[in-house]
This record gives C-alpha cells, sequence and structure tokens, in this order.
C-alpha cells in the first residue's frame, strides 16, 4: 500500500513497533477486526494487560493504525495486519503472518464481523453467504489456524456473539443466524480442543447501535434492560480480558448485556 508504514506478509500489511516495554507475560494476542469499535478496545485491554497484539483490519486502515498507536503511546507492542477473511485461505495467511512476527501465538480474539440489515422482503444469496463467510466461516477456520500455531503449549480462542443471536430483529436475520453459529461453535469447539486449549465467547448486549439506529430506540432498548443503560465496549473488552486469564474455564458464554438475557 502507497505510503504505508511497514511491508507486505502472507497477503496482509505488517507494521511493528520499533520501541515498546517487554510484555507481562510474553503473551502474543491477535484480535480480528481491531481497527474500530468492539475490536480496538478488546486490542487496548489486552495490550495493558501485558499482551503483544497483532492489530488485524480489512478495510480500517486509519484505525488499524491508530489502534496500534494507542496501544504504542501507553508503551506496549502492536503490530498491524491485513487480511480479507471472508477470502477462502486468508485465515490461515493471516496466521502465519502473525507466527512469522513473533514467532507464538497464545491468545485468539474473533471479533470481525459484519451486521449487515437484511430485510426479508430484499435479501439476497449473496447478502446470506457474504454475513456467514465473515461472521462464521472466517472465525471457524481462523481457530483452527490458530490452535495449530499454538501447538503443545496450548492457549486460548475467545469469540465475539451478539445478543441479536438470541434475540427476535427481523432486519437482520441472517446476521442472527450466523452468531447463533459463532454460540454452537464455541461450545463445539471448546470440546475438541480441550484440554489444550480453551474456547470461551462473550456475547455482548446493546453496546453500540448500528448506523441509523434512532436515539428514541436506544432509550426504550436501555429502560428495558436491567442495569438501566446501555453498555459500551470497554465493557465487553474486560470480560475478554477476564476470560484469557481464566485458566479453569472453557465453553462458557459469557453475556454482557447489563442483565438482559436473563430477565427476558
Amino acid at each position: 500500500m502507497k505510503g504505508a508504514r511497514g511491508r507486505a506478509t502472507g497477503g496482509g500489511l505488517r507494521e511493528r513497533s520499533a520501541r515498546g516495554r517487554a510484555p507481562l507475560q510474553g503473551r502474543v494476542a491477535l484480535v480480528t477486526g481491531a481497527g474500530r469499535r468492539v475490536g480496538r478496545a478488546i486490542a487496548i485491554a489486552l495490550a495493558s494487560s501485558g499482551h503483544r497484539v497483532a492489530v488485524h483490519f480489512h478495510g480500517s486502515t486509519n484505525g488499524a493504525r491508530e489502534t496500534a498507536r494507542l496501544i504504542r503511546a501507553t508503551g506496549g507492542d502492536a503490530d498491524v495486519f491485513r487480511s480479507d477473511l471472508s477470502r477462502a485461505g486468508q485465515p490461515a495467511a493471516l496466521v502465519a503472518a502473525v507466527m512469522r512476527a513473533y514467532g507464538r501465538l497464545d491468545l485468539l480474539v474473533n471479533s470481525a464481523a459484519s451486521m449487515k440489515r437484511t430485510p426479508l422482503r430484499t435479501v439476497r444469496e449473496r447478502d446470506w453467504d457474504d454475513v456467514f463467510a465473515l461472521n462464521l466461516r472466517a472465525p471457524f477456520f481462523c481457530s483452527l489456524e490458530a490452535a495449530r500455531a499454538m501447538g503443545r503449549r496450548g492457549g486460548a480462542i475467545i469469540n465475539i456473539g451478539d445478543h441479536m443471536a438470541f434475540e427476535s430483529w427481523p432486519e437482520f436475520v441472517p446476521h442472527r443466524v450466523s452468531k447463533a453459529g459463532v454460540a454452537a461453535m464455541t461450545g463445539a469447539l471448546a470440546a475438541a480442543l480441550a484440554p489444550r486449549i480453551r474456547v470461551n465467547a462473550v456475547v455482548p448486549g446493546f453496546v453500540l447501535a448500528p448506523d441509523g439506529y434512532p436515539a428514541s430506540r436506544r432509550r426504550a432498548f436501555a429502560a428495558a434492560t436491567p442495569l438501566k443503560r446501555i453498555g459500551t465496549p470497554d465493557d465487553v473488552a474486560a470480560a475478554v480480558v477476564y476470560l484469557a486469564s481464566a485458566t479453569f474455564v472453557t465453553g462458557e458464554t459469557l453475556f454482557v448485556d447489563g442483565g438482559r438475557h436473563g430477565a427476558r
């Protein structure tokens, strides 16, 4: 990419910090979709907990660089990697690039996703395929590649789900079904990869509104939540940091939704 600081590796752009303190435990975390929103908050929180962070992005070039800059500004270590995970073969290429950069991988956070509005009257087969390619197929194959890279040392995988998978959102049916698949995948991989690798999921509630979501509906959603507020990306990031270090927890789905799921 013209003007980018770094070099292409394994189909992705890598930018490495030239400075930064030694991580607390030398752990390496790959966070997909870390250029914006919840993914950025997760990457920054993991860096604060001592991880070196591989910041993945596809389209959010400037956002990913900003994530890395924020990590480096506090003495952390961040590399930036570009990859279109909806394409076959790209999960393997991304993990390979991270391994070349760091020589190890301890934690994968599958955060990259789309939230495409698909009204039933206009939804197309292509919409379904696009949503599932990124939201479900990509984290599955990223997880398999990460598990191979982690090797005998083991590690952890954390999938980012969505409260929509457990509620009725008629205009987001493919998204909802794909995120329900993420929940099912979490349990299946936890059983298949144990005891070497722990696999858990964090399910955010309403922490960031979809584009164009009316303020009145946001207020109504907060009022219907037991904690009477909408969450923040930092709430989700705190749950990820907990699961990253919870060595006797696997196959768990941790809701971060202000108590909404339990009140239904």
